[in-house]
């Protein structure tokens, strides 16, 4: 386990979303992207709440946003270096990403995501 100071957590989940190709992340649609720093269960390292963009119909209006939040604890729980936490925010935020595109966990993990 490493313990990463939250703004610098923060600030690779930042940098995870800014490497993003600029043409996936104009595709994103009504999501906000958060860190919980402490709490969430063990071993959920990010969790995405909402509609997918393959849910969405016409009548899709005057929700709040989506949400992926990204579990600082959790992920520094299963890192021993800060190496290992900037690669397991990059991969959970490209999972979560994906569930806000509507692929499913199964399909995710055959991607290697």
């Amino acid at each position: 386990m490493i313990d990463v100071d939250d703004s610098q957590f923060e600030d690779m989940v930042k940098r995870a979303l800014d490497s993003l190709p600029p043409k996936l992340g104009a595709e994103m649609a009504n999501v906000a992207v958060t860190v919980q720093l402490e709490g969430g269960r063990p071993g959920l390292l990010g969790l995405y709440q909402g509609i997918p963009l393959t849910k969405r119909t016409t009548t899709y209006a005057g929700v709040l946003p989506d949400r992926i939040t990204i579990y600082r604890r959790a992920i520094c729980a299963i890192c021993s270096t800060e190496d290992e936490v900037i690669e397991q925010v990059r991969r959970t935020v490209i999972h979560e990403i994906g569930h806000h595109f509507g692929i499913g966990d199964p399909r995710l993990r055959e991607l290697g995501w």
